[in-house]
């Protein structure tokens, strides 16, 4: 067996878990691919018989690859939202296989997907090859450019960002609200509109943003969708049959989170954010619901895991 040979039988071997890595790291499975790729490249450009640890050195530098990549998105994320779903389209059509992305994302869990993404590159990268990869610090540190110490912290804050830090005395209602929420969740795919009022206040009041409106939502004659202004909704009789008919198909997608300290719902669909769900409690009642789908202002949310 010729060396050429034998170094793509031992890459295709790597090839899962470096796509893997790159997952978790990026994302998007278009992106995985491009870094998964790049790094046959670099492999293909070096003498194999100088690596004693062929699938640590495959590891270390697909998260090079996927770090440098992450530092690049700053300009990405300052697309609108249309554009950021135009651009992934175009990827799933180039070759992107979005049942393998969601599959994949649903392994990772599309809510820490949505985490992920809010940290910085370096936060990131500490967190998912630590955490999840179990690599040491001192190999973090050296993709990182920084000390075995500063990759400790930085992986620390991470993990506060990624898995929130509630107060103890703060533990019971935390889930209280998670069990009011989930019980929003199961009556609106159970289309059971007796008990979704359940749970909400009489008095609860909807508000949606113009970016969040799924079809219907707004009359396309109705003076507020014109203006592009939220449209606020009272009293859970008013609206709640609408909004469970026009949630069917999406909430599959939904999963709870921490947002701003207080549990709520997020959209993700393969792991992309588009969607967040704010409520209001009040003595184990909503009474107030706020559908987000700005991208700016999704941005601004402190999202944390449950």
């Amino acid at each position: 067996m010729d060396e050429q040979h034998w170094l793509t039988e031992r890459f295709e071997e790597n090839r899962p878990l470096l796509r893997q890595v790159a997952y978790r790291m990026l994302g998007s499975m278009s992106e995985v691919e491009d870094a998964v790729q790049e790094t046959w490249l670099r492999l293909s450009r070096i003498d194999a018989a100088t690596v004693e640890n062929l699938s640590g050195w495959l590891t270390t530098v697909v998260s090079r690859v996927c770090l440098d990549m992450l530092r690049s998105r700053k300009s990405r994320r300052e697309q609108p939202l249309d554009a950021q779903v135009a651009e992934r389209n175009a990827a799933h059509r180039q070759g992107a296989d979005p049942e393998s992305e969601a599959l994949l994302a649903d392994s990772v869990g599309v809510a820490l997907l949505v985490v992920l993404d809010t940290l910085t590159p370096a936060e990131r990268l500490a967190f998912v090859l630590h955490d999840l990869f179990a690599m040491p610090f001192d190999e973090i540190g050296r993709i990182l450019g920084r000390s075995t110490a500063a990759a400790k912290q930085i992986a620390s804050r991470a993990r506060r960002h990624v898995r929130g830090s509630p107060e103890p005395t703060h533990a019971g209602r935390t889930r209280r609200q998670r069990e009011v929420v989930e019980a929003f969740m199961k009556a609106v795919r159970a289309g059971d509109v007796e008990a979704l009022l359940a749970v909400l206040d009489p008095d609860a009041v909807v508000r949606i943003d113009a970016a969040a409106r799924f079809d219907g939502v707004v009359r396309r004659d109705a003076p507020e969708a014109e203006a592009g202004q939220p449209r606020e909704l009272r009293g859970a009789s008013t609206w709640a049959t609408t909004f469970i008919a026009l949630s069917r198909g999406l909430e599959r997608f939904a999963q709870p989170v921490l947002i701003d300290g207080s549990v709520g719902l997020i959209l993700a669909p393969r792991g992309h954010l588009v969607r967040a769900l704010i409520f209001t409690f009040d003595d184990d009642k909503v009474t107030r619901l706020e559908a987000i789908g700005d991208p700016a202002r999704l941005r601004d949310l402190d999202i944390a895991v449950l």
